[in-house]
């Protein structure tokens, strides 16, 4: 039996209908999706997270996403992805500490710009700050007054010689704010210092909201520093330190050394005791290009690649000579940063 042609109204009725049909399964697939692994997509922010309700370890996840992640600091430790929230920020860089936190991003336009988020602890945008430059580190002082970041102004690599960077603090209680560290009145090695290529990266902030650490660059040499802002003076304290990272007892303080020239696996993570000025490798024997994040006041987290290109992993390790080797913490994830209920 034949059928007569639909007429063109007969067609269109049907297509609108079919249509209607694809969408109901689209929308069913995609909310059997987000229940099947008991959390909602990336790109939708569970709803009222604050660094309050969300204690745990904050890392901007592979898409760019900051997500919270339950962690304790008894028993294995470990950060469960599974169950990971979403923020709702999209940071290349993101820190948070004791009142504040700092979301930094590229900034979409021709030249390199980065925006500086300073959010509060319902993650609210309480100042934005744009410079110029490729987001690199980013960090909080303990108490959230303090933020502090890095940018490259040209290259994107410290395993590189041809690189320069730019680093700012801003006071969040006066609102005052510095764009570049390198106005500071520099003494190396105890006398006065002036070069054209002084470069200063990695600034880690004591609890007091006045001293700091960072890593300073000059003639082909790496220094760590000592700085205060009330005086907006700086000494260097010891040579082939980078990217420092202060310990919550403020006793020791996470580098990454040189242990070999060029760019095939440079550093090595290690430990400096301030009051003995006595450094520590730690177990993690690969070379880690990251400002190290204390969890706690044993143990380090830090990035290193992940397996597939462009991606990176959160890897942990004993912050002492202890025999305990790195653990891997969360896959695809980068910028971890240990949040307290409370602050």
């Amino acid at each position: 039996m034949t059928l007569p042609p639909l007429s063109l109204r007969a067609r269109i009725v049907a297509l609108t209908a079919a249509t209607a049909v694809l969408a109901t399964v689209a929308v069913g697939y995609t909310v059997a999706a987000a229940d099947g692994d008991g959390r909602p997509p990336e790109s939708v922010a569970a709803p009222g997270l604050t660094l309050d309700n969300a204690p745990g370890l904050y890392h901007a996840a592979r898409s760019g996403n900051v997500r919270s992640a339950p962690y304790s600091s008894s028993g294995t430790g470990a950060a469960d992805g599974a169950r990971s929230r979403n923020t709702g920020l999209s940071c290349d860089r993101f820190y948070a500490s004791g009142r504040s936190a700092v979301c930094i991003a590229s900034h979409p336009g021709i030249s390199q710009k980065t925006k500086v988020n300073v959010l509060d602890r319902k993650l609210n945008t309480r100042r934005t700050v744009v410079v110029g430059g490729i987001p690199d580190r980013a960090r909080v002082s303990p108490s959230g007054r303090m933020v502090a970041w890095t940018l490259f102004v040209s290259g994107d690599s410290y395993a590189s010689s041809s690189f320069s960077t730019r680093s700012g603090i801003l006071d969040t209680r006066t609102g005052y704010l510095v764009k570049n560290v390198e106005t500071l009145q520099l003494y190396l090695e105890g006398r006065r210092y002036h070069a054209p290529d002084v470069n200063y990266w990695g600034i880690t902030f004591a609890d007091d909201d006045n001293r700091f650490y960072a890593t300073v660059a000059t003639k082909g040499k790496t220094y760590l520093v000592e700085g205060d802002i009330k005086s907006w003076k700086a000494r260097t304290l010891r040579r082939n330190v980078e990217c420092p990272s202060l310990s919550p007892d403020g006793t020791r303080i996470a580098f990454k050394k040189r242990v070999r020239e060029g760019a095939q696996d440079p550093w090595r993570l290690h430990v400096l005791d301030l009051r003995t000025m006595r450094e520590t490798p730690v177990a993690e024997t690969r070379s880690v290009d990251d400002q190290a994040a204390w969890l706690d006041d044993s143990t380090l987290a830090y990035a290193l690649p992940g397996r597939a290109k462009g991606t990176s992993d959160i890897w942990t390790v004993p912050a002492d000579a202890s025999a305990a080797g790195p653990s891997l913490l969360l896959s695809g994830a980068s910028s971890p940063s240990m949040v307290a209920a409370g602050g």
